[in-house]
């Protein structure tokens, strides 16, 4: 198989050399980046050295045309203006993997729906996410993920080929819940780096528990299957992200509680903005989500606001 991979952040070369080993791939960045700078120069990041078969490219038409699957890795935010530069060549009969997390903040959409306003071609679109540091996977820590699709024919095409005994990949079934699982985990991850930030780690048992619950009200409103909110897409993927060291969004949760300095992408700050709207449009009660917003956001203490985050009124663990 040949693979273009489109992003050369951790994620994204990670997945071009992983997948070199055994398939034609070619990595893409964007023209000046200071990533690709380095990867150009020294074929290496922090974290892991290139394979001398992967393929590094900075013309994006030369990355479209060398392959037929292209996955997709960089912040979801940015997603909407790389996919209308894509919109301007020919890609049907391609198939496009969305390796990220996240919901547009300014619509409150999923990023299928964002790629494929964009890109009105005859094309797959998948995304491909849960568990999983860069960092384990470089040491060879095994880890599971989850591939969905609108067309189960393109989730089956990818698990199929794409699967490894490194990343053991599941098919899901429901896009919806799949896509806003995987967005929102980040924001608990956040909430996660809060608690330990103020010295109360050992809430993240019921942040879990409780967060995961407001995530899976969210699903079900939207039209999706509640379940996935306890599938890989979302708790499957809390201890990478509520406990790991190596989670960005966690550390940006304690730094800022801290109020130290973090200059790495954490995608729940931007994410939280989506949640709180779609809290509103679909009126679903989003109790951390909107902890978060306000401390982030509003100027709400966080060493004040936290303790008190499960203090509510009492009801039923699984009333609605």
């Amino acid at each position: 198989m040949k693979l273009s991979v489109l992003g050369c952040g951790r994620w994204g070369t990670f997945l071009a050399s992983y997948h070199s080993a055994k398939n034609e791939v070619l990595l893409w960045g964007r023209p000046g980046s200071r990533a690709m700078a380095q990867l150009m120069a020294e074929r290496k990041n922090a974290y892991l050295t290139l394979p001398q078969a992967l393929i590094l490219e900075e013309d994006l038409e030369k990355a479209l045309s060398f392959a037929q699957v292209i996955i997709i890795s960089i912040s979801a935010q940015q997603l909407r203006n790389l996919a209308k530069q894509l919109s301007e060549f020919d890609l049907s009969g391609k198939t496009f993997i969305l390796c990220m997390k996240g919901i547009e903040v300014e619509t409150g959409k999923r990023l299928t729906q964002v790629f494929r306003e964009e890109v009105d071609q005859p094309v797959g679109v998948a995304v491909w996410v849960g568990p999983g540091h860069v960092q384990d996977f470089s040491a060879g820590i095994p880890n599971c993920m989850v591939v969905d699709s609108d067309d189960p024919a393109v989730t089956d095409y990818i698990v199929e080929n794409l699967s490894s005994d490194l990343i053991r990949l599941y098919k899901g079934r429901d896009l919806i819940g799949t896509e806003v699982g995987a967005a929102a985990k980040n924001v608990i991850g956040i909430a996660a780096g809060m608690l330990d930030g103020a010295g109360c780690s050992s809430l993240k048992g019921a942040l879990m528990a409780r967060g995961a619950r407001e995530v899976a009200r969210l699903i079900r409103a939207m039209g999706g299957n509640e379940l996935s909110a306890y599938g890989l897409c979302h708790l499957g993927d809390y201890e990478a992200t509520l406990f790991s060291q190596h989670s960005h969004n966690r550390h940006f949760g304690e730094s800022f509680v801290k109020g130290e300095p973090f200059d790495q992408l954490a995608e729940g700050a931007s994410t939280v903005k989506a949640l709180v709207r779609l809290g509103k449009e679909y009126n679903v009660d989003l109790p951390i989500s909107t902890m978060v917003y306000q401390i982030l956001y509003e100027g709400k203490n966080p060493k004040d606001a936290l303790p008190t985050l499960f203090a509510r009124t009492v009801k039923g663990e699984f009333d609605y």
